[in-house]
């Protein structure tokens, strides 16, 4: 018995929260200008930490989003997820139906959930006592109220799923979606990812690990992926919510479209907690799964955003990766990394590097690595180094890693390119 045929997907809306600013476009022009988001700590006293910078989310209303009484009753994540997804939807001009609502999904990834709200519960519960806690406190935290919160607001009843998978889980999540579409479980899924953890015990944390920069004289400075002077990831928070369909329902509705998803790779290192395969074995395998499921050779892929958190072993394994799969291709290919404006979005990271994939491909610049200054020999490749290009993207991938050895990666492409 022949298989079914595989549908289409293509993304008809985006909605962006993140340290370069509230909406797609006030994200896309601090990009293709190179700015950063990165400034000093203004949530609590840092003065006390190693690292005294983050990336946090700036002049952001909940009230645009979600009436004041709710938004008084939501972790500050769940606000991120509730105004991506707002705006998705409306950027897709899309309406679910009654009829349509059993196969719209929502799925979310997501790291850590409600840190605020554990904090601030812990708080209460030591100098108050247990009987002040708020009825609200669990459902703040769990890192699956986000969908939850999302299925309810936008009348989507299939799958309803949280990814916790770490700094891959947006997009694992929207390589999840992707597959249910395309295989015909549902028609229509609005994914991504979201993440708020810049707080006291999330800085503290990263800080005990010693995984973050430290460069306080300058934290516009201190993303610098594959640079040699790199001494550490920006943690970061925001969210992003793609609006995903099949390619005949987006054309007959008339919807805009950025992008068509086209494959998706997952593989585990089963190598150590927190430190990458060595020689990127892990992530070497991802690509090369996601460019098999995406019916495509590696010299097609023109663009490469790059997990590239500015870390040392992350830059170094994932540059070995690239050139183990493109072989000289690798060269040839742009590859940026959009950290270094954005910060480590851990959990939505890849939501939002998604998002800026699709507008690369359906715009044509490349966004910049920036605070690329000092080449380091063991990162060679073109990671178009602090300024944008103007260039063709027929075919882009973007790729995700995490803690516990976890690898994502999806490929899109021109949605006007055929088979």
């Amino acid at each position: 018995m022949m298989g079914k045929k595989k549908r289409r997907v293509v993304v008809t809306g985006m909605g962006l929260v993140t340290p370069l600013g509230i909406g797609v476009e006030e994200n896309w022009q601090a990009l293709i200008e190179g700015r950063s988001g990165i400034g000093p700590i203004t949530r609590f006293d840092a003065s006390d930490y190693a690292t005294k910078f983050a990336g946090e989310v700036k002049n952001f209303n909940p009230e645009d989003f979600v009436p004041k009484k709710e938004a008084r009753k939501l972790d500050i994540f769940l606000l991120f997820a509730l105004a991506a997804s707002k705006m998705a939807v409306d950027d897709s001009r899309l309406t679910i139906s009654d009829e349509e609502s059993p196969r719209a999904g929502v799925i979310m990834g997501c790291g850590l959930g409600g840190l605020t709200t554990i904090e601030s519960g812990f708080k209460t519960l030591l100098e108050v006592g247990p009987k002040k806690i708020s009825p609200f406190f669990i459902p703040s935290i769990i890192g699956n109220m986000a969908p939850g919160l999302m299925s309810i607001r936008h009348n989507a009843k299939g799958p309803n799923l949280s990814v916790q998978t770490a700094c891959a889980a947006g997009t694992h999540a929207i390589g999840i979606a992707f597959h249910m579409i395309r295989d015909g479980m549902i028609d229509i899924a609005l994914t991504g990812g979201v993440e708020a953890v810049v707080t006291p015990t999330g800085v503290a944390g990263f800080n005990a690990m010693k995984a973050l920069s430290t460069r306080n004289d300058a934290p516009e400075k201190a993303s610098r992926p594959f640079d040699k002077e790199r001494d550490g990831f920006v943690l970061s928070e925001g969210a992003a919510v793609l609006v995903l369909e099949t390619l005949d329902r987006a054309l007959e509705r008339g919807a805009p479209i950025y992008a068509e998803i086209i494959g998706f790779g997952l593989t585990g290192d089963a190598y150590h907690m927190t430190a990458p395969a060595p020689e990127g074995e892990g992530a070497i395998r991802c690509m090369e799964m996601a460019i098999i499921d995406a019916g495509i050779r590696p010299e097609d892929v023109d663009y490469i955003n790059a997990h590239g958190t500015s870390t040392d072993l992350n830059d170094r394994f994932e540059t070995i990766a690239i050139k183990r799969v493109f072989g000289d291709h690798a060269y040839k290919l742009a590859v940026s990394s959009t950290k270094s404006m954005t910060g480590h979005l851990l959990g939505a990271a890849g939501g939002v590097e998604a998002a800026y994939t699709a507008l690369a491909i359906q715009r044509g610049i490349i966004p910049p690595t920036i605070n690329y200054e000092y080449p380091d020999p063991d990162c060679d490749l073109d990671y178009v180094p602090n300024v944008a290009r103007k260039a063709k993207v027929r075919v882009a991938i973007s790729n995700s890693f995490g803690f516990g050895g976890t690898n994502a990666t999806i490929a899109m492409k021109s949605w006007e390119e055929e088979e």
